[in-house]
């Protein structure tokens, strides 16, 4: 399942933070990339990749499979990942 999930975050933000435990509680192997950790280049690959999917540049965006979920909506998450 690795590589189907991927949370773009804050470091500083309690919705991300909300979303991060609710995956480790279900147990989901995801990557987490905190946005206003990185650096430089690194930086702005990453947020144009989140622009692609967000626009409006707002954390939490997670991808689960090929929905695109922005804000912690719990029942939102729960279903798409009862679609993996």
């Amino acid at each position: 399942m690795s590589g189907k999930v991927k949370l773009y975050a804050l470091s500083t933000c309690i919705h991300c933070k909300n979303t991060k435990e609710l995956l480790d509680e279900k147990k989901i192997d995801y990557d987490c990339v905190y946005v206003d950790l990185l650096k430089g280049e690194e930086r702005n690959k990453v947020l144009n990749e989140v622009k692609e999917l967000n626009p409006r540049l707002s954390f939490p965006t997670l991808v689960i499979g090929d929905k695109c979920i922005i804000g912690f909506k719990k029942d939102d998450i729960e279903n798409a990942l009862k679609e993996l």
